[in-house]
């Protein structure tokens, strides 16, 4: 089982991530895009980097609006390191 991040280092950690929270034991963010096929392409760009490590985002689309909740299955769905890693690379992708 992975070991989950304790609330003092997800806050610690949250601060080197722009517009991400910490609710209900996920990491979350909201993003706006001018339509939904930007909202779509950015899912699609998501989709590899998600596969590539092997953690995959829980993921909401309506029209432009992209939500995404990150917590670790194998930790109980509690936040992890691994959830950090990928949204760090998620925000490299924008």
């Amino acid at each position: 089982m992975k070991k989950s991040v304790s609330n003092d280092e997800i806050v610690e950690k949250l601060s080197k991530l722009s517009d991400w929270e910490f609710t209900d034991d996920q990491l979350r963010k909201t993003y706006l895009f001018t339509n939904f096929r930007e909202a779509m392409g950015f899912i699609i760009r998501i989709s590899y980097e998600a596969e590539q490590q092997d953690h995959h985002p829980k993921i909401y689309n309506w029209y432009n609006r992209v939500e995404l909740s990150l917590n670790t299955h194998d930790a109980g769905n509690k936040v992890t390191q691994k959830d950090f890693n990928l949204a760090h690379a998620i925000e490299s992708i924008l």
